[in-house]
């Protein structure tokens, strides 16, 4: 009875030597799929995605009649002034709203490891901007996408118009205990690809503002009177290796 107790403890201990050795995959070697889930369905990266049904029903239009309308480029928005210039969609329509940590490192590691799928002679420089850290800032992008360009267009043009005054006052994270730290800088869209940056203190009063009990960590802003993005991260799933990245 002892030996065989003795055997599978031999067992169970080579296994857990070898799933202690077992090494993450490296991101350079990620696949699209798994750039697109760390980025967009991750401890670091989620999607609020809002449904346009402004025109999911049909109705004809007419050619040569035009709209008074105004042009609709709040979030989800139809985009258009006129649906007989650029056509009835028919169907509801989603805007899909890309929230993401940028000071965490596999979100830095997937955007490289995005842009090193498109063009592999840029492998140095891009290992650079993934391995890099702050002890300073905490950055969350917002990227805004659609399988419509006309409803993405304009909610893309409502994030360029936005500056750190309209933001600074409704814009905060927030941890479990109900703490707050509100936005410090806005930094518009570029053609970076990563979409709005929100740029928040990484200390509050000497100390980390996120730590391992901080429960969760919820990032909130105000677009308008109508419309806010709100997400919230459990900080227990945001640890990769052994760092709490954010």
């Amino acid at each position: 009875m002892k030996k065989v107790a003795v055997i599978t403890i031999v067992i169970i201990s080579l296994v857990l030597v070898a799933f202690a050795q077992k090494k993450e995959k490296p991101w350079t070697e990620w696949t699209e799929k798994e750039v697109n889930k760390v980025l967009n369905d991750s401890a670091w990266g989620q999607t609020q995605t809002e449904t346009n049904t402004s025109e999911m029903f049909y109705s004809p239009t007419s050619q040569g009649r035009t709209s008074s309308r105004p042009l609709d480029t709040s979030p989800g928005g139809s985009g258009s002034n006129d649906r007989a210039t650029q056509g009835a969609l028919n169907q509801a329509t989603n805007l899909n709203y890309r929230v993401r940590f940028l000071t965490a490192k596999p979100i830095r590691q997937a955007l490289a490891r995005r842009a090193q799928l498109l063009n592999p002679q840029l492998a140095e420089q891009l290992a650079a901007f993934a391995e890099q850290k702050t002890d300073q800032y905490i950055v969350v992008t917002v990227d805004v996408d659609s399988s419509d360009r006309r409803f993405s267009g304009p909610a893309m043009q409502v994030f360029k118009s936005l500056n750190t005054g309209n933001l600074q006052n409704v814009t905060y994270l927030e941890v479990k205990s109900g703490k707050r730290v509100f936005l410090q800088e806005y930094i518009p869209p570029t053609n970076d690809g990563m979409g709005a940056k929100y740029v928040f203190p990484r200390q509050v009063d000497g100390k980390p503002f996120v730590d391992k009990g901080s429960g969760y960590l919820r990032f909130y802003t105000e677009m308008s009177k109508d419309f806010k993005i709100q997400m919230r991260f459990n900080v227990s799933k945001m640890v990769y290796g052994e760092e709490l990245e954010y």
